[in-house]
């Protein structure tokens, strides 16, 4: 396994790079992901995902700098506590590394940090592989938590105050 490192995305110098993750992730899809005004959200980043708003968005990058994958975080209730994962890609070339992992694990940890008792994601049914992930990380299936009309959401949550 070569090494990865993951380390928050610096703005703007990461902007471009950012971005361009963030739209092969939404071509992945297949879906249109305009109810979550994402081209606002891509011309915008680090946006919601901006640490004074207490977000996060983390890049991963391989032994030679490159970057190969990136997820976020943005805070979704305060008062409660919560945050949302969003956007965990890999590119298709580094896949079965670990980055997905690791990504995971920093954002996890990273959540932890900011205070955050609980972390909510969606997800679709048919994206096996990143439903058996986070199912490795103790997220369960809960109740539809917004209002999405993409059939074949899966909304999960995991409680962070305990250890995963």
């Amino acid at each position: 396994m070569s090494t990865i490192n993951i380390l928050p995305a610096e703005f703007p110098r990461d902007q471009e790079v950012a971005a361009a993750l963030f739209a092969a992730y939404a071509d992945s899809l297949n879906i249109d992901l305009s109810f979550q005004n994402f081209d606002d959200e891509l011309s915008q980043l680090p946006g919601k995902y901006a640490t004074e708003k207490g977000g996060t968005l983390l890049l991963a990058r391989d032994s030679s700098s490159e970057v190969i994958g990136c997820v976020a975080i943005r805070a979704f209730s305060p008062h409660e506590k919560t945050c949302e994962l969003k956007r965990l890609y890999i590119i298709p070339e580094a896949r079965g590394m670990g980055a997905a992992q690791q990504l995971m694990d920093a954002a996890i940890e990273r959540a932890r940090q900011l205070g955050y008792r609980g972390m909510l994601l969606d997800t679709l049914a048919s994206m096996k592989a990143a439903r058996a992930l986070y199912t490795r990380y103790g997220f369960k299936e809960v109740e539809k938590y917004y209002d999405n009309p993409i059939e074949g959401t899966v909304f999960m949550r995991l409680v962070l105050d305990e250890k995963v």
